[in-house]
């Protein structure tokens, strides 16, 4: 267990740093997003490509960031339910629904993206829009993306193996560790 363990710290390290790389495309997209706007109103000149680059950064920045997301817990989840459940029925329904519905569905448009991808790179894909962009850049970001996640998922997954066999302190993403609740409790 400790080797898959090792895996999973590498993922956690490889989104982690990816995660941090999407923040400051934040910041590009503001600024590209504000500069855009500036020139269009202020100056009356402004380009579809400047358009085109805030969609192709704010698709980076969702579609990088949603292994960083998975890692980080700040994923969709019913917490109202799922809160009410112990620790141990928590890690099962994530170990479910990652092994069933997480990595086929991502492994799903991976493969179909990766598709979209070769197939705009081929013919050099460029916009229909006046003065638009490149194309196959950003269509390479769904693959990526969904690899990401992938691997995410099978990290999470791992970490939630490992936590019912007693091999990993894991707890619900927002809750405090049992040790802390019981603590707080006492104190």
């Amino acid at each position: 267990m400790k080797s898959w363990l090792r895996l999973a710290g590498l993922i956690d390290d490889l989104n982690g740093r990816v995660g941090r790389a999407v923040y400051w495309l934040v910041l590009v997209a503001v600024l590209v997003s504000a500069t855009n706007a500036a020139a269009r109103y202020g100056l009356n000149a402004g380009s579809n490509a400047w358009l085109e680059l805030q969609w192709y950064l704010f698709s980076a920045i969702f579609l990088l960031g949603a292994g960083y997301a998975l890692r980080e817990g700040a994923h969709v989840r019913i917490d109202l339910v799922a809160a009410r459940f112990s620790h141990r029925t928590q890690a099962w329904i994530d170990i479910f629904g990652g092994v069933f519905m997480l990595l086929p569905a991502a492994a799903i448009i991976l493969w179909y993206g990766w598709d979209a991808f070769a197939a705009s790179w081929q013919m050099n894909e460029v916009s229909t829009d006046a003065g638009g962009l490149v194309r196959w850049p950003v269509k390479l970001l769904i693959p990526a993306g969904f690899a990401l996640l992938i691997l995410q998922g099978v990290a999470e997954t791992i970490k939630r193996v490992a936590f019912l066999r007693g091999q990993y302190d894991w707890h619900p993403s927002g809750q405090a560790p049992a040790d802390a609740v019981g603590a707080a409790k006492e104190g």
